[in-house]
């Protein structure tokens, strides 16, 4: 069982425990609470309607004596009050002993009401007096009922007292064990959980402390156990075993890296000369031209061009016109070779040509243009080159209508990161000529919206470069021109 499911399962059911007995008790007491309330809560009914019967009988002397409006009035709010009281009490729910005895008292609280009643209409002064005798005598037995209303009450519900003084009991005991057996279940439960991860985690600090002298043993180690310190112990033990291999085949490796430099020494020396190549390039061409073949000499002036450019000091940034020039040079070499299978189209701003860039920036842009989008087309392929002002830099944009990328791969190639399908490079992604310049843009300028690219599958690619003008700072030596970058070779 690993760890995630041994705290998952023990600790949730411990939690469980101690909450369901809290949810006891609190019932328990809940309804404790409840039944006193419902007995009191009748009780002071009770008391208070006796109150107010009398109350309504002296209101009802005081208005006699001297019928006044005002008295008038306060009689009538008694009256009120105990109309409100008796609606009251008729919807109370008793045992069947103390209903009967509510329904008289109830009753005589309305016997009350109409005596009163008939004394504040009487026409004489004796009729009044007479009904309000009645009424009086009548608040009397109310009185008296409510006593016994008390009294049977307290008598019925001492079952019920018994029966909670007996739980109160019983949860006086209760709960102190719960808590005992809740305290008890919770230190084994942690010393379990803290020894099942405590003593492997101990033996794999003391197998990195030897791992960290150079001791590479796996006796330290715990035992293969189904939780999660068990696959580290045992990626301990796999990788204890992997250094072990890794040093019998680096002392291999050292020996063999020896006899690979000094044959790399060997094969630097006997390279040949550029400027030897330059030269033979050079008679090359006259030769071709001597012998009227025009097109093979200046196919051999632009290639000796492209090797002169790509040799020379690419640690510095040159201007757009002399990028572009190279460009050229590489179209002259791939309509010899495309034909009128691929269209070519310019469009140059000359007002941006003295803008520095990067060395071999937009050629190796060209050439994935070709490569990888219109390469396998049998005609129809058109790339075109549109070099545009920005604001003060320069827009340059590479567009042709071939083989395209997914979105995924765009992104891939944005981030600098190998495509989610490296067996397809080829067919359907840009590189790692477009990744090298992208990076090198970035660096050179110190900006990452410098590349921006749009393709889609089948439908072309656009590529566009958003070159800044390089401040007077920078030219001189500042954060952008002190960039070195990589070839793309």
């Amino acid at each position: 069982m690993t760890l995630r499911k041994k705290l998952l399962l023990f600790i949730p059911l411990l939690v469980l425990l101690t909450n369901g007995v809290t949810f006891f008790l609190f019932e328990s007491s809940k309804t404790v609470q409840h039944s006193y309330n419902t007995m009191m809560d009748r009780m002071l009914l009770y008391t208070q309607s006796a109150q107010t019967a009398e109350d309504y009988v002296r209101a009802l002397y005081t208005y006699l004596l001297n019928p006044e409006d005002s008295r008038r009035l306060a009689l009538h709010r008694q009256q009120e009050s105990l109309a409100l009281i008796q609606g009251r009490l008729e919807t109370q729910q008793t045992e069947t002993a103390i209903a009967g005895v509510l329904q008289g008292y109830i009753h005589m609280l309305g016997t009350l009401a109409e005596q009163t009643q008939s004394a504040e209409k009487a026409k004489t002064q004796n009729d009044a007096l007479a009904y309000y005798e009645n009424a009086e005598q009548t608040s009397s037995f109310i009185r008296e009922e409510e006593r016994r209303l008390i009294d049977l009450e307290l008598s019925a519900y001492e079952p019920v007292y018994r029966s909670i003084q007996l739980e109160i009991v019983q949860m006086d005991w209760l709960g102190p064990a719960v808590f005992m057996i809740n305290t008890l279940l919770s230190i084994v439960l942690a010393l379990w959980i803290s020894r099942s991860i405590t003593e492997p985690v101990d033996r794999l600090v003391l197998t990195a402390r030897q791992l960290s002298k150079g001791q590479l043993d796996t006796a330290y180690l715990p035992e293969r156990t189904n939780d999660e310190l068990g696959i580290l112990s045992e990626s301990f033990r796999l990788m204890i075993q992997d250094l072990n291999e890794f040093m019998v085949k680096d002392k291999e490796h050292h020996e063999s890296e020896r006899l690979i430099k000094e044959l790399e020494l060997q094969a630097l020396q006997s390279q040949i000369n550029p400027h030897f190549l330059f030269n033979t390039l050079n008679v090359l061409s006259k030769l071709a031209l001597l012998e009227g073949a025009d097109q093979t000499s200046d196919l051999i002036v632009s290639m000796s061009k492209l090797i002169r450019y790509n040799l020379s000091q690419l640690d510095r940034p040159v201007t757009l016109g002399d990028e572009l020039k190279h460009v050229r040079e590489y179209f002259t070499i791939q309509q010899a070779r495309f034909r009128n299978r691929v269209e070519i189209r310019q469009q140059i701003d000359d007002s941006v040509l003295g803008i520095l860039i990067p060395a071999l920036t937009i050629q190796p842009l060209v050439e994935n243009a070709y490569v990888h989008g219109v390469e396998r087309m049998e005609s129809g392929g058109v790339i075109e080159l549109l070099v545009e002002q920005a604001g003060d830099g320069a827009r340059i944009k590479i567009t042709d209508n071939g083989a395209g990328m997914t979105a995924a791969q765009r992104d891939a190639l944005l981030a600098l990161q190998e495509p989610p399908q490296p067996s397809s490079l080829k067919k359907n992604s840009m590189g790692f000529g477009t990744r090298n310049v992208i990076k090198r843009l970035r660096l050179f300028y110190n900006r990452q919206d410098i590349v921006r690219i749009e393709s889609e599958p089948e439908r072309g690619t656009t590529v566009i470069l958003l070159v800044p003008k390089l401040s007077d700072h920078d030219k001189k030596g500042g954060t952008a021109a002190d960039v070195p970058f990589i070839d793309r070779r």
